[in-house]
C-alpha cells in the first residue's frame, strides 16, 4: 500500500500541476482573462463559448476580435492552439461550441445541412461587445468550423450591416461558385481579407471532379486546380485568368488579400499543427495587424498540450491508485485477494494463446472495415436516419465494441471447452464467477472511483477553465444530459469491456518468458493492434497514392486515433486491477463508464 500511496500521490500532483500551467499558458501568464460563457442567441438557442479578452483591452482601447470554432465531433477546447496564440497577440478571441457540440444546445436535425452552427450568433454577440473594434472581426474555423465560417458570410452578405472583415479557412473548401446564377465562378467573399489552409493530405477536401462526377485531382495538386486559382484570383473565371498563382504568397489586389496554405499534413492534424497556427497568425497579423507584436513562430500552446496530456496520464494513474486505496476500507476491502495464478504455461497452452490473439485481431480490424461500408450503420452514424442514438458516432464505435465482445465470449467458450477443460483451467478459481456479493461490491467500488475521478475534473474545469486532453481524446465536464445520453451506450461499451476484461485475465494470463508484465504487454498491444494496422495501411496508401484506401473513408481512420490509446490503456487498467481483487469485472465496468463519458461529453448530438 506504501507503493500505491506513491501512484496516488503522483496522480493528484500531476493533475494539479497540469491544471495550473495549462491555465497560466492560456491566460498568457493571467494576462488574459478567461469566460466560460453560455448565451441564449436572437434564434432562441443556447450557445456555449470561451471567451479571451486580453487585460488591457477596453471601450477606449478597442482590440481586433476573431471567433474561432472547432469541426464536427469536437468542442470548444480543441481551437486551444488557436485561441492561446491569438489571445497572447491582443485579440479577443470567442471559442465556441457549434449548435449539437459541447455545452451548447443539441443541433435539430431539420438545421442538419443548413446553417446549424451558430458561429454568426457568436459575430454577432462580439459585435456588441464595448471593447471590441467592429471594424476588425474575424471568422475562423477548421473543417466543420470552416464550413460554418462560409455559412457566416453567406448570412453576412444578406445583413444590412455587414460585420465580418476577414475569413480564415482551415481544412474546408471555400465556395467557388454561385448556385443561385448556373454555378458560374464568383466572389462570395467580396472585399473581405480571406485565407486558406488546404492540407496536401487531407482525408476529405481540396478534390476536383468532373462534371460525371469522376475525381481528376487530389489535395496535393489543389493549388493548380481552377478553383484554386479562382479562389485566388477573388472569384475570377478559370478560363479567363492569365496569371498562375501560387501557394504560400499572400495576394493583394488593393482592396483586400488572399492567400493559400498548403503544408504537407493529413486533415485532423490541422488542430495541433505549429505550421497551421503560424499561418493563421500571419493572415490575422497581415489582416488586422497584431495588438502585441509576436513573430509567428514564436507559439507556447505547445505547452498546453503537454501539460494537459500529463494531466490525462494524471487521470488514468488516479482510476487505479484510487481504487486500490479504496481495498484498505471497510466497504471494500473484502474485494482484496491474493493475486491468482497466471494459466499453465504450456506449449499447448501459448499456441491457443497466440492463436486467439490473432483470431481477435484479425476479427477487430475485418468487422471494423465492413461496419464502415455498410449503409444501414452509415445512416446512424451521420445522423442521416432518425433513431434514438443521437450521437451517431458515439453508435458507430459501441456498436463495432459490443460486436467485438460477442466475438471475444465466443473464442472464449471455443477456448476453454476444446483446450482449458480439458488441461485444468479452474475460471472459478481465476474469478470468473467471483459471486454475486463481490460482483455488485465490485461495481460499486467502480461507481466511487469514476465519480471521484470526475470529481477533480469537475473542480479544475470551475477554478481554472482547463481539462486532461491529448489532441483528440479529452476528460472534461458535462451537464447532468450527457448522463442521460451516455445510459444509451454503455450498455455496449460494458459487453466489450467486461468480456475484454474476463479474457485478458482470466483465460490469457501467461508467464511469456516467466514475466507477466510481459503479457500484460502483449494483449495491451493486441488490444489496440487492428486499429494500428488499419491506420498505418490508409496513410501509407494516402502518402504514397496521394488518396486514401478505396472504400475506406478518412472519417473512420481518424475516428480510431483515440481508440488506440483506449485500448492499449484499458487493457492494463483491468490487469493491474484483477491483480489485487482476482476481479475480472471491476476494470471492465470502470473502463465503460470512463470511455462512455469520454465518448458522449466529445462529439456532435442531434435531436430529431
Amino acid at each position: 500500500m506504501r507503493r500505491n500511496s506513491f501512484w496516488l500521490a503522483l496522480s493528484l500532483v500531476l493533475m494539479v500541476v497540469s491544471s495550473v500551467v495549462a491555465s497560466a499558458v492560456q491566460t498568457s501568464g493571467y494576462t488574459v482573462t478567461v469566460k466560460d460563457m453560455s448565451w441564449e442567441t436572437s434564434n432562441g438557442e443556447s450557445m456555449s463559448a470561451l471567451l479571451f479578452k486580453p487585460n488591457g483591452v477596453s471601450a477606449d482601447n478597442k482590440a481586433p476580435a476573431i471567433v474561432v470554432s472547432h469541426g464536427w465531433w469536437n468542442n470548444k477546447e480543441m481551437q486551444d492552439a488557436n485561441y492561446v496564440e491569438l489571445a497572447r497577440r491582443g485579440y479577443v478571441v470567442l471559442s465556441i461550441d457549434m449548435y449539437g457540440h459541447g455545452d451548447s444546445d443539441y443541433l435539430k436535425y431539420s438545421d442538419l445541412a443548413a446553417n446549424g452552427t451558430g458561429m454568426y450568433d457568436a459575430v454577432k454577440l462580439l459585435a456588441d461587445l464595448p471593447y471590441v473594434d467592429t471594424a476588425k472581426i474575424g471568422v475562423s474555423g477548421h473543417s466543420n468550423g470552416a464550413r460554418a465560417a462560409n455559412f457566416s458570410v453567406a448570412i453576412d452578405n444578406a445583413a444590412d450591416k455587414q460585420l465580418i472583415a476577414a475569413v480564415f479557412l482551415v481544412d474546408n473548401d471555400p465556395v467557388y461558385t454561385d448556385a443561385a446564377n448556373d454555378n458560374a465562378y464568383f466572389n462570395m467573399y467580396g472585399d473581405r481579407d480571406t485565407g486558406l489552409v488546404a492540407d496536401q493530405y487531407d482525408e476529405f477536401f481540396f478534390r476536383s471532379y468532373s462534371a460525371e462526377g469522376v475525381r481528376l485531382t487530389s489535395p496535393r495538386d489543389y493549388i493548380t486546380t481552377p478553383n484554386a486559382q479562382s479562389f485566388l484570383n477573388y472569384g475570377e473565371d478559370p478560363s479567363k485568368i492569365t496569371e498562375t498563382r501560387e501557394a504560400n504568397t499572400i495576394y493583394d489586389d488593393g482592396g483586400s488579400i488572399r492567400v493559400v496554405y498548403t503544408p504537407a499534413q493529413t486533415h485532423p492534424w490541422g488542430t495541433i499543427s505549429a505550421q497551421t497556427v503560424s499561418d493563421q497568425l500571419a493572415f490575422w497579423q497581415e489582416a488586422f495587424g497584431a495588438p502585441t507584436a509576436i513573430d509567428s513562430g514564436s507559439q507556447v500552446w505547445q505547452w498546453k498540450e503537454l501539460f494537459t496530456t500529463l494531466g490525462l496520464i494524471g487521470f488514468m494513474i488516479f482510476l487505479l491508485a484510487f481504487a486500490r486505496a479504496l481495498l484498505t476500507t471497510r466497504a471494500f476491502a473484502g474485494l482484496k485477494v491474493d493475486q491468482p495464478a497466471a494459466v499453465a504455461n504450456t506449449r499447448a497452452g501459448l499456441g491457443w494463446f497466440w492463436g486467439a490473439m490473432v483470431v481477435s485481431a484479425l476479427f477487430s480490424g475485418v468487422s471494423y472495415v465492413l461496419l464502415s461500408q455498410a449503409p444501414w450503420i452509415q445512416g446512424i452514424a451521420f445522423n442521416v436516419v432518425p433513431t434514438i442514438f443521437t450521437q451517431g458516432a458515439v453508435f458507430f464505435i459501441a456498436f463495432w465494441a459490443a460486436i467485438n465482445g460477442v466475438a471475444s465470449i465466443a473464442i472464449m467458450a471455443i477456448s476453454y471447452f476444446l483446450f482449458g477443460r480439458r488441461n485444468g483451467l479452474k475460471v472459478r478459481e481465476l474469478g470468473l464467477l467471483p459471486g454475486w456479493t463481490k460482483f455488485f461490491q465490485g461495481i460499486g467500488l467502480g461507481v466511487v472511483t469514476v465519480a471521484a475521478a470526475y470529481g477533480i475534473v469537475f473542480f479544475f474545469q470551475w477554478l481554472l477553465n482547463t481539462d486532461f486532453r491529448w489532441w483528440v481524446v479529452a476528460v472534461k465536464d458535462f451537464g447532468a444530459d450527457k448522463l442521460w445520453i451516455a445510459l444509451l451506450y454503455v450498455p455496449f461499451f460494458l459487453l466489450y469491456f467486461l468480456a475484454n476484461s474476463v479474457a485478458i485475465n482470466v483465460f490469457n494470463r501467461f508467464t511469456l518468458r516467466g514475466k507477466e508484465w510481459l503479457n500484460t504487454a502483449v494483449l495491451a498491444l493486441v488490444n489496440a493492434l487492428a486499429p494500428i494496422v488499419l491506420v498505418v495501411a490508409q496513410y501509407v496508401t494516402f502518402f504514397i497514392t496521394g488518396e486514401p484506401i478505396p472504400g475506406f473513408g478518412g472519417i473512420f481512420s481518424i475516428w480510431l486515433f483515440p481508440v488506440i490509446l483506449i485500448l492499449a490503456a484499458t487493457a492494463v487498467l483491468s490487469r493491474k486491477l484483477y491483480r489485487v481483487t482476482g476481479n475480472p469485472y471491476i476494470g471492465g465496468f470502470i473502463s465503460a463508464a470512463v470511455v462512455t463519458l469520454v465518448a458522449v461529453t466529445n462529439t456532435l448530438t442531434v435531436i430529431y
